[in-house]
């Protein structure tokens, strides 16, 4: 008989980024696409960020991590990662909900880049007018 994985599943966006989240039972190693946590996210915040759920469910040392980011950069990435993490605790137990919405962790921030309009230099931004 197949031994049976337990992990609880999660995804993030974030910008143009996607993320999906494996939790499972371990020791608090985290892999995103196959590479070290420490090697992927090299920015101490872009790592704050991805742990924040974790240190609010204080559950820091009890999972094992796969994360699988695509699209956007390593910001958006991140930002995806966390409300991934942030999911699938929830699946995992549903009572850190109250925490966890308390500090906007299970809130997807809606914010893209808005685009270029014809006409114009950028989104918003205007080419300089001149008179004469």
């Amino acid at each position: 008989m197949a031994a049976t994985l337990v992990q609880h599943l999660g995804t993030g966006r974030r910008k143009t980024a996607v993320a999906r989240v494996f939790l499972r039972p371990g020791s608090g190693n985290i892999k995103v696409n196959g590479r070290e946590f420490e090697n992927y996210f090299p920015s101490p915040t872009a790592r704050a960020i991805v742990q924040q759920p974790l240190v609010a469910a204080e559950a820091t040392d009890k999972f094992d991590i796969l994360i699988t980011a695509s699209g956007g950069g390593p910001n958006g990435q991140a930002g995806a990662a966390k409300l991934g993490i942030a999911r699938a605790l929830l699946e995992f137990n549903i009572e850190l909900r109250g925490k966890l919405k308390e500090l906007g962790l299970l809130t997807r921030d809606a914010r893209k880049v808005e685009r270029k309009k014809y006409g114009q230099k950028g989104a918003r931004k205007r080419f300089q007018f001149s008179k004469r």
